[in-house]
């Protein structure tokens, strides 16, 4: 399926202004509210239905060029639902994050 990016925003922080992102996220997610993103003129509002898939992911990217070389490492955490669901549970298993 084909990706359509709403809204992107990327930009070096430091890690507590980081945090404070992720504490509006989530307060407002045990809210219920809708979630809205602004930057740079562009902006989007979603509202996560009650149990959204949520997906972590720890990863680590090398270049194509030196497979060998440092690469670039990421963690990513991302809402997943699809438009008018209700978000049923998968069952997967319980989430640690230390």
């Amino acid at each position: 399926m084909p990706e359509e990016v709403l809204f992107k925003f990327e930009r070096r922080m430091g890690r507590d202004e980081i945090a404070d992102y992720l504490r509006s996220v989530a307060d407002t997610l045990e809210g219920d509210g809708p979630i809205s993103l602004e930057a740079g003129g562009e902006s989007v509002t979603m509202t996560p239905p009650a149990r959204p898939t949520f997906e972590v992911k720890a990863e680590r990217e090398t270049s194509s060029s030196a497979p060998d070389g440092p690469g670039e490492l990421g963690l990513e955490f991302e809402l997943e639902w699809k438009e008018g669901d209700g978000g049923d549970d998968d069952g997967s298993g319980e989430l640690s994050i230390e």
